[in-house]
């Protein structure tokens, strides 16, 4: 069967299963680079909050020869199991007050992102965007996060502009930027020492290693290290958790870069993680950072 009559019958299935007491809806959630993914939420009336299960994964494992109930069983015991450490009032987020201190920013592709922009507010920045995030304290959520929408700002009576200003506060106090020598990071994976001259690339992140390429919007690393290596400085995307640093020697042409960006990008980074393909460059005359057109 196709997905989405799999989707209709699970759908099925877990209401027989969960009884008149929930409803069983499904949602479309729009995740990073205009992933578009199915899910679904069970929900008592009593319910604020209710983990969203994502179906594309059950779907890959029913092709592979798991039948439909074992697949609602498993969504079934994962809904419990998720539910155990759910306990919040939300009412908390409907005033700006209690939440302005968790507010942080990230970054992330305009262009394969339109979609998810046209709902988000945001601030072009070079080819990508600047959005805002909540991010939740409750230790039996992990790292979760909310997304801010225009909804919010209404919500709570506030501008893009107040919050981009707070965001840049509690990044700056909460999440400073983290500024690693590639031979640093080599040597903690594989053992190996390198000589400083060896590897002059680096990485920049932030102290959680979460969204953390939006530290190039706050971090003074990319100005001191332009300054002590005497050259502009190459930026090379990663992902939206990090970015690589080398001098812009231009011993090598743009596109050796950009290829290997393509490839990193093609095989070691999740879809939704990708952050460009781009190339940036940190210009010392200009004192900004500014995306390489060819």
């Amino acid at each position: 069967m196709n997905f989405n009559i799999f989707v209709e019958s699970v759908v099925t299935i877990l209401q027989k299963k969960m009884g008149e007491d929930y409803e069983i809806r499904v949602t479309k959630v729009t995740k990073n680079n205009d992933i578009c993914l199915t899910g679904i939420v069970m929900l008592r009336q009593t319910d604020q909050i209710s983990p969203t299960i994502y179906l594309e994964e059950p779907y890959k494992q029913y092709c592979e020869g798991t039948d439909l109930a074992e697949i609602a069983e498993r969504i079934t015991e994962l809904y419990k199991a998720q539910m155990k450490n759910v306990n919040l009032d939300m009412s908390f987020f409907n005033e700006y007050e209690r939440v302005k201190d968790r507010i942080f920013h990230k970054v992330i592709n305009y262009d394969r992102n339109k979609k998810l922009l046209s709902d988000v507010p945001h601030y072009r920045w070079c080819n990508l965007a600047i959005v805002f995030y909540y991010s939740m304290e409750a230790e039996s959520l992990g790292k979760a996060s909310i997304l801010i929408h225009y909804n919010h700002l209404a919500l709570w009576n506030q501008t893009k502009e107040t919050v981009y200003q707070d965001a840049q506060t509690n990044m700056k106090r909460c999440m400073p930027a983290l500024f690693i020598p590639m031979q640093e990071l080599i040597c903690e994976m594989t053992g190996i020492s390198l000589e400083e001259n060896d590897v002059k690339m680096y990485v920049l992140t932030n102290k959680e290693k979460m969204y953390g390429a939006s530290a190039m919007l706050y971090s003074d690393e990319i100005a001191g290290l332009s300054e002590r290596l005497n050259s502009d400085i190459l930026i090379l995307p990663s992902s939206v958790h990090e970015v690589l640093l080398l001098p812009d020697d231009r011993e090598h042409k743009y596109d050796f870069y950009r290829r290997m960006v393509k490839e990193v990008n093609t095989t070691q980074v999740d879809p939704e993680e990708i952050l460009s393909y781009s190339l940036y460059r940190y210009s010392r005359k200009k004192a900004e950072i500014e995306e390489i057109i060819v």
